[in-house]
Formats: C-alpha cells, sequence, structure tokens
C-alpha cells in the first residue's frame, strides 16, 4: 500500500467512524494488541481479505494514536502470520504524520482449497474465524466442514445409510431409472444389477445410498424425517403477522415424498396460494388468469434448493424453507454456494457441483436439463413478466433466493376499463356483494354480511374475486391491506346487463 494510499484510508475510516467487512482498527498506542489471530483467520478466510489498520483509537472516536514502535509492530505480525496454518504472509506499510506513526497490514485471501486458515495452536475447529459485518466470528463445525468437504470432494449425496437395504426403494422406479441410464450404453448394459447399483450410486459397498433413498425411496422421511420441505403462506410481509381473524398462516405443509414428489409438491402449494390476476379485454371479453410469480422460475428455485443443498449429516435435520409472503416468495436451503461460485457469478460462470450424483439422476428423470440453464431461466422469467430480478443471499450455511411480486397491481386492477355483460356473466357472485357494495363498506361490514364463520375463506372465495375482475373497487388502492380500506361497486350485475 503506498503512502498516500495509506493516509486516505485512514482519512475514510476517521470520516466514517467506524470498522468494515475488510477493515480493522486497533491502537496499538501501548504496545502490539494481544489478540489478532482472529482477524487474520477471518479476513484469510474471506475473498476479498481485509486489513488491519494501527494507528488509531477505535474508543476515543477513531482519533489518531500511532502506534508504540513500527519497526517492532512489523515484526510481531509477521510472528503472528507464521502462527496461522496456512502460514499468512502480511503486506505492511508504514506512514507518519506530526510525529504519529500508522502501519497497516493487508491480509491476502487464502486460496479456496487451503480453507479455513486458523491459528495452528488452537487447532481448525478452535482456531478458525470468519467475518461477520465488522466482527470476528468463530466459525461453526458446519462452516470448518463445508471447506473440507470442498477440498477433499466428499460426495454426501451418494454417502451409504447404514441399517438400510435395497428393499427400501420402489422397485418400478429403480428399474425405470436404470433402464433409461442403460440406453445406448451397451457395457453398462451386460453387467449385473448388483454391479450396475454400485456403478449408478444406488448402493455403496453394498448398503443403499441417501441419493437413492431420496430418489426411489418408498418413504425416503423414515429415515430423514427433516429432509423436506416446510411451507408456509404468512398473511403478510414478515413472520409473526397475523391475518383477519389471528391466523398466523394461511396455509402451511410439510412437503414429504422422493425429490420428483416434493418438487411438483412444491410448486402446486405456490400455485393454490399466490395471487392471480384477472385481466379481461374490453373488446373480446375474454379472460385471462396471471399468476403472481412465473411458474417455471418458481420451479427452477425450488429444484435448485433440492438438488444443490447440503446433504450432510450437518444438515440433515435441517429442512428447506419456503415461505410465501404478500409482497415476496423466499426460499431458503442449508449449505451456501458450493466451491468457488459467488453470488455475482451466478447463471454466468460454470459451477462446482456439490451434488453430482443428484444432478445427473435428475437429467435422466426429464426434471432438469442439467445445461447450468436454472438460474438465467429464472431471471428470464421474471423479466418476461415485468417483476424485479431474483435476489441472491449467501449467508453462513444458507442459501436463499427472494422472488418480488408487483405491488402495483391491486392499483391497477381498482381502476378497471368499462366492462361488458359478457365479462360480468363471467364473475360468479352468489351472495350478492354486488349489490350490497352499491355504498362503500368496511372489511367488517363484508364478512357480517357473508355470515361464514371462516373470514379467510369467506373474503378469498367471495370478495377476492369481484375485486380482481374490476368489480369491486378500493378507497385506498394502494393500501389494499389498509384498516381504513372500503369497498364499492364499480359496476354492479343489473347495470352491465343494460
Amino acid at each position: 500500500m503506498l503512502e498516500t494510499e495509506l493516509q486516505l484510508l485512514v482519512s475514510k475510516v476517521q470520516k466514517r467512524e467506524c470498522e468494515e467487512k475488510t477493515i480493522e482498527v486497533k491502537s496499538a498506542h501501548l504496545g502490539c494488541p494481544e489478540k489478532l489471530y482472529d482477524t487474520f483467520s477471518s479476513f484469510s478466510n474471506q475473498d476479498e481479505g481485509g486489513v488491519i489498520l494501527f494507528g488509531l483509537d477505535e474508543h476515543a472516536g477513531f482519533r489518531k494514536v500511532g502506534v508504540y514502535d513500527a519497526q517492532e509492530l512489523q515484526k510481531r505480525l509477521v510472528e503472528i502470520g507464521e502462527e496461522m496454518t496456512p502460514v499468512v504472509r502480511p503486506v505492511l506499510s508504514v506512514w507518519d504524520e506530526n510525529g504519529l506513526t500508522f502501519v497497516s497490514a493487508e491480509i491476502p485471501p487464502v486460496d479456496l482449497a487451503e480453507r479455513p486458515c486458523f491459528k495452528t495452536a488452537k487447532g481448525r475447529l478452535r482456531g478458525a474465524y470468519v467475518r461477520v459485518g465488522d466482527a470476528d466470528k468463530p466459525m461453526t463445525e458446519y462452516e470448518v466442514y463445508s471447506y473440507e468437504a470442498f477440498r477433499k470432494k466428499y460426495r454426501d449425496d451418494i454417502r451409504a445409510v447404514s441399517g438400510s437395504s435395497i428393499d427400501i426403494l420402489d422397485s418400478k422406479k429403480l428399474e425405470e431409472y436404470v433402464q433409461r441410464r442403460k440406453m445406448n450404453r451397451p457395457n453398462l448394459s451386460e453387467l449385473t444389477d448388483k454391479q450396475v447399483y454400485e456403478l449408478l450410486g444406488i448402493t455403496a459397498k453394498g448398503r443403499v445410498t441417501l441419493a437413492a433413498i431420496l430418489l426411489f425411496g418408498l418413504y425416503p422421511q423414515a429415515q430423514f424425517p427433516q429432509l423436506g420441505i416446510i411451507a408456509s403462506h404468512v398473511p403478510g410481509t414478515e413472520m409473526g403477522v397475523l391475518g383477519p381473524d389471528g391466523q398466523r398462516f394461511i396455509d402451511s405443509k410439510r412437503i414429504e415424498g422422493t425429490i420428483p414428489e416434493i418438487l411438483d409438491a412444491a410448486v402446486a402449494f405456490v400455485r393454490s396460494n399466490m395471487r392471480v390476476s384477472v385481466h379481461i379485454d374490453p373488446l373480446s371479453g375474454k379472460r385471462t388468469d396471471i399468476p403472481e410469480y412465473p411458474l417455471d422460475a418458481v420451479r427452477e428455485v425450488v429444484l435448485n434448493a433440492l438438488v444443490h443443498r447440503d446433504y450432510s449429516i450437518h444438515t440433515e435435520d435441517m429442512p428447506i424453507q419456503l415461505l410465501l409472503f404478500s409482497d415476496r416468495l423466499e426460499v431458503s436451503n442449508p449449505g451456501g454456494l458450493y466451491g468457488r461460485l459467488t453470488v455475482d457469478q451466478l447463471g454466468k460462470a460454470q459451477p462446482d457441483t456439490r451434488n453430482p450424483f443428484l444432478v445427473t439422476a435428475m437429467e435422466a428423470l426429464g426434471k432438469t436439463e442439467n445445461r447450468y440453464s436454472g438460474i438465467p431461466r429464472i431471471c428470464r422469467a421474471m423479466t418476461e413478466r415485468g417483476l424485479p430480478p431474483p435476489e441472491f443471499t449467501d449467508s453462513r450455511g444458507t442459501f436463499s433466493v427472494c422472488l418480488r411480486c408487483d405491488l402495483s397491481e391491486p392499483a391497477a386492477q381498482a381502476e378497471p376499463t368499462p366492462v361488458t355483460g359478457e365479462m360480468t356473466a363471467k364473475i360468479d357472485d352468489p351472495k350478492g356483494l354486488l349489490t350490497f357494495c352499491r355504498k362503500p363498506r368496511t372489511r367488517g361490514e363484508i364478512i357480517a354480511f357473508l355470515e361464514i364463520p371462516s373470514v379467510s375463506y369467506a373474503l378469498k372465495r367471495y370478495l377476492d374475486p369481484l375485486v380482481k375482475g374490476g368489480m369491486i373497487g378500493l378507497s385506498i388502492p394502494d393500501r389494499p391491506k389498509s384498516p381504513k380500506q372500503t369497498y364499492q361497486t364499480v359496476v354492479d350485475s343489473d347495470e352491465a346487463n343494460r
């Protein structure tokens, strides 16, 4: 680091008065700080590396205090680097101002294949750290394992399951899969079933593998109760918000079965719970239902979570979470991004594959193309629907995808184009809400009028279709859930049929 760069760094830290993910501040005015290996470790374990800046007092508003002895401090920093595994070679710089000396130590990132970097004397499990915001946090056992799994190329998807036998698999599904794999592979066709099972990852030394259970098991959750999806439809924008009749969830389901079955059931759950916009052509009267989220994007998000999640013993008690909020859909799976791939590279670079057997098997079953097209398809599907791009988050041991809906849609429906009698005939009004709402009505008045015990069902079944179809308008269209909201008929059945 040049002296001018070090000077600018000091000014930047003083201006912001805070540390950052890649900047750690130590005063070192009275001596070398005793604990530095945690920052050496955390900076080495992130792709950006980091800089430790000595000579500012964080507890005195980042005041310039200088270091006690630049020469001695640099010597000690080199020694600390040699106490790490692998050895860390900090790049040291010095700058003087008005009799005060400042030192910076640039900590380079360690190659992914050598992580985690840890203090040798404390060992890998106790001496490895990760940077979280401006703090150094001890790595969890799983975080340490995830690096080791990549370095040693562990194949958790085809690990043998103790106490298992081929009898717990669906013989018909298994036979169909084996026949698909044998197709156009004469050498494979000549082998015995036992040999084929071993070569295809169905068994490992005679014991059934985890992937075989997840793909062809009669009931996979008997062995692994949490390897499924917990799907919930939340009434608001945050967990804990209650619905109109006090319910925490509009719908909640534990989705089980084989991976193909879970995939189909999860997409069906989203389809049945998301809103559908009703668009009617004012000229032809043709009705078009547009789902809140493009279903092919939803399917790819769920599929990626199922085949790319971590299936190690560290995460086998962690289900995938699917949360449908009023403004977004979130899917989170155990296991962050695998290997060298970063969030910025998603859909642009060929990734390392955590579960190659599962990916190949799902391709053979016709469930995925295995051409790294999933992320680009999600992005394109959202763009084609005029929705915000998907948001990807890779955090400590979890990868999440967020799809956001178009919140302006209810407002657009609140001021519909004039409708015709033909269009009105397509909208069912068995309870007579169009007549009842000729004058503005509150939600409570409508609920009392319908006389149905289940409030959520009553509104979803009888009121929502009329609002979506443009027959009933909102007094506050940009805030559909406002407690001051009233509903009034825009064009009732008598007027439309004249």
